[in-house]
């Protein structure tokens, strides 16, 4: 749940670690006024949600810490969605401004929906970057 124009929260940066590691079922719902949430529904990066964002952390930090996800890929990748939603320059991340541009401007021409389903295989894309890179040492060929 969030607002998709504001990059990668929300639809954007959950879809990297919710199918796979939590419900391959899940679904999303997009409301613009957290009263609108149905009952039995996870808000998501909203005000007031359980998991938004929480002291320092962006709202997909606090998806990974309170799931209990430990895959170095995914912390990763939180650095990357942490630097382009934040930009407080706690990490090093320098992929960070342009997944926020991609995403950012995915939002300004496609519906909550529709960017979901395009910014899949691209989180898809950057965690098996991710992966290879930690796993070989250096960035991948």
């Amino acid at each position: 749940m969030g607002d998709a124009g504001e990059l990668p929260r929300g639809p954007g940066g959950l879809r990297v670690a919710h199918p796979p590691f939590i419900d391959r079922e899940a679904e999303f719902v997009f409301v613009d006024d957290p009263a609108q949430v149905p009952i039995g529904v996870t808000p998501f990066d909203m005000p007031g949600a359980q998991l938004s964002h929480r002291g320092h952390d962006c709202s997909f930090e606090t998806f990974l810490r309170h799931y209990q996800l430990d895959d170095p890929v995914l912390w990763r990748i939180a650095e990357i969605v942490h630097e382009a939603d934040l930009d407080d320059e706690r990490f090093d991340a320098p992929e960070a401004p342009g997944l926020d541009v991609l995403i950012r401007g995915l939002s300004m021409t496609r519906d909550d929906d529709r960017l979901l389903e395009l910014t899949g295989p691209l989180l898809d894309g950057l965690y098996e970057y991710v992966r290879r890179a930690t796993l070989l040492g250096h960035e991948p060929a």
